[in-house]
């Protein structure tokens, strides 16, 4: 008998093929027993490249779910179908991962909340920028005081031209937004993160949709359809936080911009700064002069030895199987990832309001 964990997808497109399942296919602890897709054939092929010998293929989530046979499930899906896989998962019996955004709205994101906590069953949401060796020795810095007090963060997420033309990213009713809710996810979940502050106060937001009736536009996914363009083409967001830190986010597929940077943060705070504009560099002042410091993150530093090659995504597969086996915490708790969804949907009101949005139930007028 395997003692190894069972996992089950659910969605086998772009990013489970992309990241899932590779970095799940490289962990010794674990194995996917099961795949579902609305389109039969790419589920197939998912078990043929990933799966046991004894793989099961479905198309109905619920039927797969009801079958079992496995210890956590996946959810790979559109937005707008995240908390419904995802709280039938949970009430199933499963630990889930789910892939960002928690949700397409906050409503939906605390009904997961809610499900995890009424089972006990594990939540995690696959933000894997989190991962990286500069994220965890920025976080370790920020938590060891080195920034001091951390008062202003700015979260990057800017593309100039790289709008996904591909799947439903352009179907608003299904993904709930464009770059905002695609990248601009990222980097505000990195930035709260390091910050470690999930109390916001008061957000102001604006939106465009400028670019997205180009035709023939340059592209690095090739020309975009301005019909099929239904979401925004870059957004913007300021927030406050109660104790007065402020977050400026930035999020484009498609901006007139000569410097574009993804997932990135720059902090802010009382004794240095820290940003990811050319690898990780870190600013302050020391015996009355200012200084910065750009940190080698590399691992060799001894002959015919370049150190370990553990991806982002494969440390993520590896830290949300022990979290589960060892029965610990994930790096990425399902509450975080709330306040994470909460702010997002917020840009998204306040630009379509023209109006600040309270999160104490105030108003601005």
């Amino acid at each position: 008998m395997s003692n190894k964990l069972k996992i089950a997808i659910i969605g086998c497109g772009g990013i489970a093929n992309g990241k899932h399942m590779p970095s799940l296919s490289r962990q010794n602890n674990a194995e996917m027993v099961a795949f579902c897709d609305i389109i039969e054939e790419r589920a197939q092929e998912a078990a043929k490249t990933y799966g046991t010998e004894d793989a099961v293929v479905y198309t109905d989530f619920r039927e797969m779910l009801a079958a079992g046979g496995f210890d956590i499930v996946h959810v790979c899906t559109p937005n707008d179908s995240h908390s419904v896989i995802s709280i039938a998962a949970l009430e199933a019996g499963n630990h889930v991962m789910c892939e960002k955004p928690m949700a397409k709205t906050t409503a939906q994101a605390q009904e997961m909340l809610d499900a995890a906590r009424r089972t006990g069953k594990k939540l995690s949401i696959a933000y894997q920028n989190r991962y990286r060796s500069d994220s965890e020795y920025l976080k370790g810095l920020c938590e060891s005081g080195e920034l001091g007090d951390i008062y202003y963060g700015k979260a990057i997420a800017l593309r100039r031209r790289a709008v996904p033309t591909w799947g439903v990213f352009l179907d608003e009713e299904k993904q709930g937004g464009g770059p905002l809710i695609d990248i601009g996810t990222h980097a505000l979940d990195l930035t709260l993160w390091l910050m470690d502050n999930y109390k916001p106060r008061m957000v102001v937001g604006s939106t465009f949709h400028k670019l997205g009736q180009k035709k023939n536009a340059a592209n690095a996914f090739g020309p975009w359809d301005p019909e099929q363009f239904k979401v925004e083409d870059s957004a913007f967001g300021f927030i406050t936080m109660e104790n007065g830190a402020t977050i400026s986010l930035e999020s484009s597929w498609a901006l007139n911009v000569s410097e574009f940077r993804e997932a990135q943060t720059l902090l802010a705070g009382t004794e240095g700064g820290a940003d990811m504009k050319d690898g990780l560099r870190l600013n302050g002042e020391r015996a009355g002069r200012l200084y910065e410091t750009k940190v080698d993150l590399s691992s060799g530093g001894v002959a015919f030895y370049s150190g370990g090659t553990e991806s982002e995504s494969d440390r993520e597969a590896r830290l949300w199987l022990e979290a589960v086996s060892e029965d610990k915490e994930p790096v990425v708790k399902p509450e975080q990832a709330l306040v994470v969804t909460q702010i997002l949907e917020a840009i998204y009101e306040s630009a379509r309001t023209g109006r600040a949005v309270y999160f104490d139930g105030s108003s601005d007028k």
